[in-house]
């Protein structure tokens, strides 16, 4: 489906494994979404702490680094805030303790929306195969937003730190195929490959400005639109629920 009309959530919020996953993926329809007022929230479950190849390179300088480049990504698309979990890079499961840590973000910021990547993807082209946190984060991701978020009667203990039960809106994931929803980001890809910039560690000699636009043109192709992110849409609480209830109806 192309965009015919502009859908603005009230608020967002994506989850990812890495630092860095955002700009590549979905940063430009997350920054045009906080220029037209929406709330903002990035979740990153590791700090990229292996990603570093340096030599000398410690664990705990790496996140440093990692850290402070994902501030200025998200500072460059105007989030409302940035949250590290900092699980172990390179090991991320899906597990029960790291479902519980979402359920607890999604229940305190309420998005509107959720975003996250596809679980399912492990082979992309003939020269990359899916990073596992990746999927593990996505998986995680969808576990925590439904059911787990939006039913009241699990992880009761949250209700002591006042955050009630949540279910978001709908869930946008991120997807090289398969997308049902496209996004025009013209106006906003100055703005995501500026960010990706940012992740100066990653990057290195590296210039992200070329792909990132053929990427763009690719989505867009077809669709009226110049430069586009492609998703799949699953819409969780219909039109009148939600604004009766505002995620609450479980």
């Amino acid at each position: 489906m192309s965009e015919k009309s502009f859908y603005v959530p009230e608020s967002a919020m994506a989850i990812v494994a890495h630092p860095d996953d955002i700009e590549f993926s979905c940063a430009g329809t997350l920054a045009r979404w906080a220029k037209a007022g929406s709330r903002i929230s990035y979740v990153l479950c590791t700090s990229g702490d292996v990603g570093v190849e340096q030599p000398g390179m410690t664990r705990d300088h790496a996140t440093e680094i990692r850290e402070a480049e994902a501030r200025e990504a998200s500072d460059i698309a105007g989030t409302t805030e940035l949250i590290f979990l900092r699980e172990p890079d390179g090991l991320l499961q899906p597990t029960l303790e790291l479902r519980k840590k979402l359920v607890r973000e999604i229940r305190r910021f309420r998005p509107e929306v959720l975003m996250c990547g596809d679980p399912t993807i492990v082979w992309a082209g003939n020269d990359y195969i899916n990073h596992p946190d990746h999927r593990a984060a996505a998986t995680a991701a969808l576990d925590a937003t439904f059911p787990a978020a939006g039913q009241p009667n699990l992880f009761e203990e949250f209700s002591a730190e006042g955050l009630r039960a949540h279910r978001p809106r709908k869930v946008y994931v991120t997807s090289w195929e398969g997308s049902d929803v496209y996004v025009n980001i013209e106006e906003t890809i100055d703005l995501k490959i500026q960010a990706l910039r940012a992740h100066k560690s990653q990057m290195k000699d590296w210039d992200p400005e070329k792909s990132i636009r053929e990427w763009a043109v690719a989505a867009g192709k077809g669709k009226e639109m110049a430069y586009a992110e492609g998703f799949r849409v699953v819409t969780l609480v219909d039109d009148e629920s939600w604004e009766k209830n505002k995620g609450e109806c479980c």
